[in-house]
């Protein structure tokens, strides 16, 4: 089976640290009535930082390299698993949409069938704070994850410190759309059955049953433009200029509806965080989240 080099390399090559480890043992905890697995890394005490990953992607997919270079920062990290990844619940038992009919419904103007939506994943990672007596986190999320993010930052601003939004988008209608081929490898890995494939990915972190639920979530929720607007925490907004899948002009609008947020982007970076942009991504948010420390 032929892997996505888009997707896998979302997994940085991986040092030796002391702190975290993507193998490390993760609860799990009926949070909104589904079962959600996260983990910790960090002082206890230190600044909290929610991670949310992207599409089909449990939190493994963020690496060692990154998690530690937050923890080494000053920051506690706190991970966890997207319903339908990793040690979460998978949710086929919520049906399987058919991919090709569910799009061309939404060429057409017609709702899709989404089992769940960006605002149940926003309301899981806001449960991952409760269940951890968190009262207000730094929110990063990458891809659909920065999705999950801005919703978080929009609909709960009082748990919300920073907002970091990595290589994601507001879904507006007028952003360019994804290259051929970033969408072929994307669809591919929905396509994924032999069971040995499957279980690689699953090792990496690439959780294939779960596309056509999450896909739909993304495809429901539509141009979120308007609560993007309402944005009012600090926010920063990385992206790759090399990105295929989410073409730089996405980061940007995002940047653009967020009044005071700051923008970077990175050279050597499509839709992934390469080992050797990891540091720069690190520097870039510790920074902005000492400039915001309360």
């Amino acid at each position: 089976m032929k892997f996505s080099v888009l997707i896998i390399s979302l997994l940085f090559t991986s040092l030796s640290y002391a702190d975290y480890s993507r193998d490390q043992a993760m609860t799990v905890t009926n949070l909104n009535g589904i079962d959600i697995a996260y983990t910790t890394a960090g002082d206890a005490s230190a600044p909290p930082i929610l991670m949310v990953m992207g599409l089909t992607g449990s939190h493994r997919l963020w690496g060692e390299d990154f998690v530690n270079g937050l923890v080494d920062g000053g920051y506690r990290v706190i991970l966890f698993d997207n319903r339908d990844t990793g040690k979460s619940a998978r949710l086929q038992a919520m049906g399987e949409p058919t991919l090709w009919w569910e799009m061309l419904k939404n060429t057409v103007g017609l709702d899709v069938n989404a089992p769940y939506s960006l605002n149940d994943m926003a309301a899981d990672a806001i449960a991952v704070m409760d269940e951890l007596d968190i009262e207000k986190a730094h929110i990063v999320g990458a891809s659909m994850g920065g999705m999950i993010a801005q919703i978080i930052a929009a609909e709960y601003p009082q748990r919300t410190e920073t907002l970091v939004s990595i290589m994601s988008t507001t879904g507006a209608p007028h952003l360019p759309t994804a290259s051929d081929e970033a969408s072929g490898d994307l669809l591919e890995i929905g396509d994924a059955t032999q069971e040995e494939g499957v279980a690689k990915m699953h090792d990496i972190g690439i959780y294939p049953g779960s596309l056509p639920r999450q896909l739909m979530a993304i495809i429901s929720a539509g141009d979120r433009s308007e609560q993007v607007k309402t944005i009012t925490v600090p926010t920063l907004v990385l992206h790759g200029e090399d990105d295929p899948l989410l073409p730089l002009p996405h980061g940007q609008h995002t940047h653009e509806l967020i009044e005071g947020s700051k923008f970077i982007s990175f050279s050597g970076m499509g839709h992934d965080m390469p080992a050797v942009v990891v540091p720069k991504l690190v520097g870039a948010m510790t920074t902005h989240f000492a400039q915001f420390a309360q």
